[in-house]
């Protein structure tokens, strides 16, 4: 295959996001219908961006501007040369550029891929004394080696087959992480559990209930190591870390940080986390929260706490843990000497929770738990499409592998840049 070296403005229109007003948290700017999407959404995005959490109204787009749907998202700020195409029309900020292709030159799709592998180049330039920040000259000075627009679809579609069948498997984790989310609200906030009409409630509570603390019905376990572990290739114990852990209590499965046996058994002196523990980060990522699932046995990394269940199930405890603002009701019980931006053990074992008698526990579990299985599974499938797609990427990109004579089958979602290629 033939590369040539091309600048982002020989392969389509960029442009940087607009927030023009000053504060830019001024809130007469939002409770909109316009999607405001910031750094973190872009970041967040398996491929697509279809969540937001903050809108513009009329004045807010006024001083901003609406990126169509399909337009690439690429970060020049907080966090450097994250990509992710909108599946809405949507505003963004100066942090964030958009780049929209040149249908003769380019697929947006190809250079979002062209991106993922040029993104450690693209951070190295960003960096600043201060700030890394990722300018607009700076973006213009490189050249990317782009096929013809041809390979370019046959590459896309290869690549895409993949992240097509993570955004549907995201699609059914949310309808999952929903359905056990309101279960939860259900029955444990707004108290309606089967049988709810006839059970009596004495101060608040339904009869047979009651407000426990975290360490009564868990043990709270905190990494006591300060030293840094050592990776090994070839080791033969799993230590946990911040990599692994996902939102919305997801688990990585398929980053492994491997360490000697030796440090492995001394890690684990005081826990050896297994299915159903649930972890929670104290520095950095602060108040992130995962569960382990099933077939992982592992030492805790460094700043993070393990929350074994004991008195409680592990589907009660890792909704809970999800339905609380963690980072918000753990800084309530943190002492007046712990240090600003971490979390510590003993505020954990302070949080409170509303614990139902039995029978309605093990109801709960009966429901919930074998929606977690499922949601282990769709992670661990995720983990491994993204694996194999990014071993394929590089090889692909670099022309390792040759698409040129290959009849490639283009997936339903590229089927119309396709025809129009055709």
């Amino acid at each position: 295959m033939n590369f040539d070296l091309l600048t982002i403005d020989d392969l389509g229109k960029l442009g940087r996001g607009r927030s023009r007003n000053r504060p830019r948290d001024d809130q007469s700017l939002y409770g909109g219908i316009y999607p405001f999407i910031q750094t973190g959404n872009v970041k967040n995005a398996p491929f697509y961006i279809t969540s937001y959490s903050q809108t513009y109204n009329e004045k807010g787009l006024a001083q901003s501007k609406l990126w169509k749907c399909g337009t690439l998202c690429i970060t020049i700020a907080a966090n450097i040369a994250d990509t992710a195409i909108l599946a809405i029309d949507a505003c963004f900020p100066d942090s964030i550029l958009g780049f929209t292709s040149f249908k003769e030159k380019s697929n947006v799709k190809f250079v979002k891929y062209c991106f993922n592998v040029y993104k450690t180049t693209l951070e190295a330039i960003s960096k600043g004394t201060t700030q890394d920040n990722l300018s607009l000259d700076k973006l213009r000075k490189i050249k990317f080696r782009i096929p013809n627009p041809t390979i370019q679809l046959k590459i896309a579609a290869v690549l895409s087959a993949y992240d097509d069948l993570i955004e549907n498997n995201n699609r059914r984790i949310a309808i999952l992480e929903k359905m056990a989310e309101e279960l939860y609200r259900e029955w444990f906030v707004r108290l309606r559990f089967p049988g709810h009409e006839k059970t009596k409630i004495i101060n608040g509570l339904p009869e047979g209930w009651k407000v426990k603390m975290l360490s009564d019905v868990a043990s709270v376990v905190d990494c006591l190591h300060t030293k840094k572990p050592v990776k090994i290739e070839s080791g033969e114990g799993w230590l946990i870390q911040l990599e692994n852990i996902k939102e919305n209590g997801r688990f990585r499965k398929s980053y492994k940080f491997l360490i000697a046996k030796l440090d492995y058994d001394e890690w684990t002196k005081n826990i050896e986390v297994q299915e159903g523990d649930c972890l929670i980060t104290n520095v950095g990522r602060i108040a992130a929260v995962a569960q382990i699932p099933r077939g992982v046995k592992a030492a805790l990394g460094r700043n993070m706490t393990a929350v074994r269940p004991l008195k409680i199930s592990q589907s009660f405890l890792i909704q809970y843990l999800l339905s609380t603002h963690m980072e918000e009701e753990v800084s309530k019980k943190q002492d007046s000497g712990a240090i600003m931006g971490a979390l510590n053990v003993r505020a954990i074992n302070k949080l409170e929770m509303i614990i139902p008698e039995s029978t309605i526990m093990k109801k709960f579990d009966k429901i919930v738990y074998p929606i977690r299985i499922n949601l282990w599974g769709l992670f661990e499938k995720n983990d491994m499409l993204s694996l194999s797609r990014d071993r394929l990427l590089s090889r692909l990109m670099s022309g390792k592998i040759d698409v040129e004579n290959l009849d490639i089958r283009f997936p339903d979602s590229m089927k119309e840049d396709a025809t129009a290629n055709a």
